[in-house]
């Protein structure tokens, strides 16, 4: 998150710090690091004693000179034959490493694996852990921790990734309530350390900042004892990732002054973890840009809590998509399936704003894109855009009325201050218009009666409603014939087109057992994805395909590994396939006993349907966002 794009505005205002205002930020001396007591150290130490390593069987094979992993699972009796296929002639493989205890050391950092007692830490979030003290497992699992309730569990039309993303107040009777649960637990409490998944910010001194579960003043002992084992590694000369604990994995993210932590026992693969407190530290950055830092040079305990008051709902809102958005691991952004007009008359009265000096004009339906329109020689990263709808999406003070505020874009220049003028056109759909000048309040409320009284005027608005009503692609309507139409309107999405295949699967997906799939478009930084239907059609089943994507995701980008350029995975849930070249990535699932002959076959149309309807899924014409 520390890289920057090299087009940075001129800065804005002094860069100054505020929870609702502003406050003086101060040049100061870097303090020194602060040492560790031998008692500390003892501590850490009874600390890593508790911890377990589960070893994994994998078995490597060479594949035309090409590094792959092949895993077989059992299938209802029958197992993969995973070794020997291929895609476009290239090696099908499956990656999944085990574990041993001990410490290793990769580019001096330090990745902690130790054996000991089971049960001497205390911490019983496993699946099915019994210690509960009266306290029932489903009760504690979650409500359910990451639960579906904004997110992925609707499946009408419409419902594909996110797509079930609703207003807040329209969700908060489906499961998933933002803001923070729970705030008189501490880490004494069963409940709370039966959660199965804790995200911690906390400052170099030890003080806590942020915590997803409890009161985080209550949690001051843990956040030392987060910050002693930080220290003692940093001591030693090396850096500390990764801690090992049984099921629990220990992230480990140090920003300068500010330290953040990940504890999960989800089984999520170690970069999705990390990339997941990057996120959270840029949606911080976002509210108080990189500046901050000056105050902790000036006062090493410096407290940093007010600063963040009031906005627990936005960081409860970031961490729940990463159980359902497929952005927070792609670095891709996905836009609302439109006809092409449609999108062309809101890019064309968007150009016009930016001309007039407006940096970044961007008009969202939830968390997808209509359309987006930047400044000469300005790119907006992906995760800067998730950032940004997360924030207005979760501040229910954007709703009521029209706002400018301010709000740093980390990918963009981290030091500071743009302005966003923010206003929802409907429940829904709502404009951004960004610019670096703190007094264009009425100039951009004027641009923005101009847009809206376009959108209108050329129905765009009514089709975005439309859109969001239909959804996008559905995998029961793959085209049979799967040779490109050149020159030809491909069927309206949302619509079933008689040339679709209809076999034996008729009514649990679509040919040869596809039930699923993402394309992103590398070039475009964008992503399209199916929208869910039967067998998926409950938020539980949705999650899991979706820890599935991020976990052969992770698999593909592991340069630790060696390189694969596609994999197939089989286990009693999925097929998996996943497909990535030059221009684009495909990630496909399969009922778990599809044919791979069959399902390599359907991957290609696949490939050729999104070809022959990009006009409509994604944003063309746009400069690629590249960083």
């Amino acid at each position: 998150m520390d890289s920057d794009s090299p087009n940075h505005p001129p800065p804005a205002d002094d860069p100054t710090v505020s929870g609702s205002g502003a406050i003086a930020v101060v040049d100061g001396e870097v303090p020194n690091p602060s040492s560790i007591e031998a008692n500390s150290v003892n501590g850490i130490g009874e600390k890593l004693e508790s911890i377990q390593v589960n070893d994994t069987d994998s078995r490597e094979v060479e594949d035309d000179g090409e590094r792959t992993v092949i895993e077989e699972s059992h299938v209802n009796g029958r197992s993969s034959d995973a070794a020997g296929s291929r895609v476009e002639e290239n090696g099908v493989g499956e990656g999944k490493r085990g574990g041993s205890g001990g410490v290793r050391r990769v580019n001096s950092e330090v990745e902690v694996e130790a054996v000991g007692s089971p049960s001497s830490s205390g911490y019983a979030g496993e699946r099915g852990s019994s210690g509960g003290g009266g306290l029932s497992t489903d009760e504690i699992e979650e409500e359910e921790e990451e639960g579906m309730g904004m997110g992925i569990g609707r499946t009408r039309r419409g419902g594909g990734f996110g797509n079930g993303v609703a207003a807040l107040a329209e969700d908060l009777g489906e499961g998933w309530v933002p803001g923070k649960r729970d705030v008189n637990e501490d880490d004494a409490s069963i409940s709370w350390r039966k959660r199965k998944k804790h995200f911690f910010i906390l400052s170099h001194s030890g003080k806590p900042i942020y915590s997803r579960y409890g009161d985080v003043h209550k949690l001051a002992g843990f956040s030392a004892t987060l910050q002693a084992i930080i220290s003692f590694v940093e001591n030693g000369g090396d850096r500390v990732k990764l801690v090992r604990a049984g099921k629990h994995q220990v992230v480990f993210l140090v920003k300068g002054p500010i330290y953040l932590v990940c504890i999960s026992c989800t089984e999520e693969p170690y970069e999705s973890l990390r990339g997941q407190l990057e996120l959270i530290y840029g949606q911080m950055i976002l509210i108080l840009t990189k500046s901050v830092n000056r105050c902790f040079e000036k006062n090493s305990k410096f407290d940093m809590t007010p600063l963040l008051g009031g906005t627990d709902t936005v960081f409860s809102s970031l961490i729940h998509s990463f159980s359902w958005n497929p952005a927070t691991f792609l670095h891709a952004y996905t836009c609302l399936p439109l006809a092409y007009p449609t999108r062309q008359a809101a890019g064309a009265v968007l150009q016009e704003v930016a001309d007039s000096g407006v940096l970044f004009a961007i008009l969202m339906c939830k968390h997808k894109v209509v359309s987006l329109v930047g400044a000469q020689k300005a790119s907006l990263h992906p995760d800067d855009m998730l950032l940004l709808s997360n924030f207005v999406m979760s501040s229910e003070s954007f709703r009521t009325s029209e706002s400018f505020s301010p709000i740093c874009l980390p990918r963009y220049n981290p030091m500071a201050f743009l302005y966003a003028y923010v206003h929802y056109l409907d429940g829904e759909t709502y404009l951004m218009l960004l610019t670096t000048s703190s007094d264009a309040f009425y100039h951009l409320k004027e641009c923005r009666i101009r847009i809206e009284s376009v959108l209108l005027k050329s129905n765009v608005l009514s089709e975005v409603h439309r859109s969001m009503f239909d959804g996008g692609m559905h995998v029961e309507d793959l085209p049979l014939d799967p040779s490109p139409r050149s020159g030809s309107l491909s069927p309206h999405l949302g619509q079933h087109s008689p040339e679709t295949f209809r076999d034996a699967y008729a009514g649990i997906g679509g040919h040869s057992g596809l039930w699923h799939f993402i394309y992103r478009s590398i070039y475009l930084d964008q992503y399209a994805s199916s929208e869910f239907s039967s067998p998926i059609n409950t938020s539980q089943q949705q999650k899991r395909l979706y820890r599935a994507y991020q976990k052969i995701y992770a698999s593909m980008h592991d340069r630790g590994s060696g390189t694969h350029k596609t994999q197939f995975r089989r286990d009693e849930h999925y097929v998996l396939l996943c497909w990535v070249t030059q221009d684009f990535e495909l990630y496909a699932a399969f009922d778990p006993l599809a044919d791979k002959a069959l399902a390599i076959k359907t991957c290609n149309r696949v490939c050729q349907w999104v070809k022959d309807v990009e006009n409509e899924m994604f944003l063309l014409g746009a400069s690629p966002f590249s960083w």
